[in-house]
């Protein structure tokens, strides 16, 4: 059975970052592979796995990758599903370098492309997740009630702080 979504990372280095959207998948309920494979020293095996994985099934693509950041446009050239690049920080320039290479694709290969990091990665997760929730009215039932959450915990810190306030 193919998982619902195939996360690529370039490095095992990337894996701390990029571990909060392989948690928050298999939080919605996803089926999850993830694999390091990087664009420039394994570009037959990112598409091999790319390939294997859309014969399979497998709906949505996320690529994470610093520096360079060519893994999610590699991804972008080898499928027709949608691709989501995280960029990674890496070296001097702290992400700006992974951004610039992942958002400004050509015309003809499109990357969704979330914020630098972590925040990037949670992103890029529920992202793939809403992309999913078109055709699946449970999994966007679980992406309601997961934004319904993020609100109540807004609304309780607001009574949290009203309350010291003593208002």
């Amino acid at each position: 059975m193919a998982a619902d979504v195939l996360i690529l990372v370039g490095s095992d280095s990337d894996v701390p970052v990029v571990q909060a959207c392989y948690d928050k998948l298999v939080d919605l309920g996803l089926s999850v592979d993830w694999h390091v494979a990087s664009a420039h020293r394994t570009p037959d095996r990112v598409h091999k796995l790319v390939g294997d994985a859309e014969k399979a099934g497998t709906k949505v693509f996320i690529a994470g990758a610093g520096g360079a950041a060519h893994l999610a446009g590699v991804v972008a050239a080898t499928t027709t599903r949608p691709v989501i690049g995280i960029p990674l920080a890496a070296g001097a320039l702290g992400g700006v370098d992974s951004l610039y290479s992942t958002v400004n694709m050509p015309p003809g290969m499109p990357v969704a492309t979330v914020s630098v990091g972590s925040w990037g990665a949670t992103n890029a997760a529920l992202l793939a997740a809403q992309i999913l929730g078109v055709a699946d009215d449970d999994l966007a039932k679980r992406m309601q009630k997961a934004r319904k959450d993020q609100r109540d915990k807004v609304v309780a810190k607001d009574e949290g702080l009203q309350k010291q306030l003593g208002k």
